[in-house]
């Protein structure tokens, strides 16, 4: 973060020139009129402002404020009660100061010192001290990013509020910070009546590259008396480029990845009473054995089902895998029979040497599976899963 005139700690100084008194000596100026008077005899001209003011009690962090009226700041330092400073930004033109995102604690004393100085230099100062609220509630704030994780090129990171609706997005997203290592730039998207929100490049990642995610909800104000509770840094890096094209109308599935030849994987798909999505999505969670089951589908045909599949990669949260099925064994590559799923010619105990557990052991969270040439009529929802990628840069 880069803060204009300031210096990091929570303490901004900047020179200021003195007046040593009128110019042309003791005497009049020409024209006539009293001695001018010394710049040193006179109060500034600067008026400081601090908000809030000295003494106040159950400050909401984010109202915090430093501001001058004819001059410009100097020098702003708000430390703790275990003096320590106060992070916080100058603005270009030097008129207001006010603390980074999450850099002031609920619960919390603080004590703000100023300084500044008009046109000739002369400096004025003031002070306060002011404690912070205790929230009313306290929110959580979780990620899907597990630390020191490769992952694929397809990769969002989706932040979820605990079903929060949250209400100040703009401090939220200046709350969560992602920093790629090639300074890939992320933008954010809410989903699900704001109470997640997901973020992503404009296209796929680099692989090689390092992601730091630092959250830093703690003491930001999400809805009106609800407060983040979590500040934490995280970070993964992306291995390699994996993306697997199935079409669901040849029963084939051509995995891509970098540097090597293209591999072809015969596959069923689901049928047509029950077809699979058409379109991009990313793998979210790997499980060797995994029980799936028809609850929750609402537009499921026929019979209700519930199997335990082996080789279990999860592409939406509505229950689209990538498994290993072992029914497909035979049948893959010439006829679509499965829920909705992508079935893998796999053995009931999930075997490493089967299509189901190679394709298993080689994919990694993050992976990119798209899906092309199935009957279903409707589209993919974004918010289904890690799903964000079919939507235009310009849409997200």
């Amino acid at each position: 973060m880069s803060m204009v005139g300031a210096v990091l700690g929570g303490t901004l100084l900047l020179g200021a020139c003195s007046s040593g008194g009128a110019g042309g000596g003791a005497g009049a100026p020409a024209g006539g009129g009293g001695p001018s008077t010394p710049a040193a005899a006179r109060a500034s001209a600067a008026v400081l402002s601090i908000e809030p003011g000295d003494g106040a009690k159950e400050v909401a962090p984010g109202a915090v404020r430093v501001s001058v009226a004819t001059g410009k700041l100097t020098e702003v330092t708000v430390t703790g009660q275990d003096g320590r400073p106060v992070d916080g930004a100058l603005a270009a033109d030097h008129l207001t100061w006010t603390p980074t995102a999450g850099a002031l604690a609920v619960g919390a004393t603080y004590r703000v010192d100023a300084r500044a100085a008009d046109a000739d230099g002369l400096a004025t100062t003031a002070t306060s001290t002011f404690t912070t609220l205790v929230p009313q509630r306290t929110v959580k704030v979780e990620d899907n990013v597990v630390t020191g994780q490769d992952v694929g090129v397809g990769m969002i990171i989706s932040v979820d509020f605990g079903g929060l609706k949250v209400r100040n997005k703009e401090a939220v997203e200046r709350a969560i910070v992602v920093e790629a290592s090639d300074g890939t730039q992320v933008r954010g998207h809410w989903f699900e009546n704001d109470t997640r929100l997901d973020l992503r490049p404009a296209a796929y990642w680099k692989p090689g590259t390092t992601v730091q995610v630092h959250l830093r909800t703690k003491s930001v104000e999400l809805a009106p008396g609800v407060y983040g509770a979590t500040e934490r840094d995280e970070h993964f890096t992306v291995a390699r480029s994996r993306i697997s094209e199935v079409d669901a109308r040849t029963h084939q599935m051509v995995v891509k990845e970098d540097g090597r030849p293209d591999e072809v994987v015969p596959i069923v798909a689901g049928t047509d009473d029950n077809p699979s999505w058409n379109g991009t999505m990313v793998i979210s969670a790997k499980s060797r054995m995994e029980k799936i089951t028809s609850e929750g589908q609402t537009n499921l045909k026929g019979p209700g089902y519930e199997a335990t599949e082996p080789h279990a990669m999860r592409l939406t949260t509505s229950g689209t895998y990538l498994h290993g099925n072992p029914a497909a064994r035979g049948v893959a590559g010439r006829a679509n029979i499965s829920h909705g799923c992508i079935g893998l010619p796999d053995t009931p105990e999930g075997s490493d040497d089967t299509p189901g557990g190679r394709i298993y052991n080689a994919s990694k969270v993050g992976d990119v599976v798209v899906v092309r040439n199935s009957v279903k009529k409707e589209p993919l929802d974004p918010a289904n899963g890690l799903s964000g990628w079919n939507l235009t840069w310009e849409q997200w």
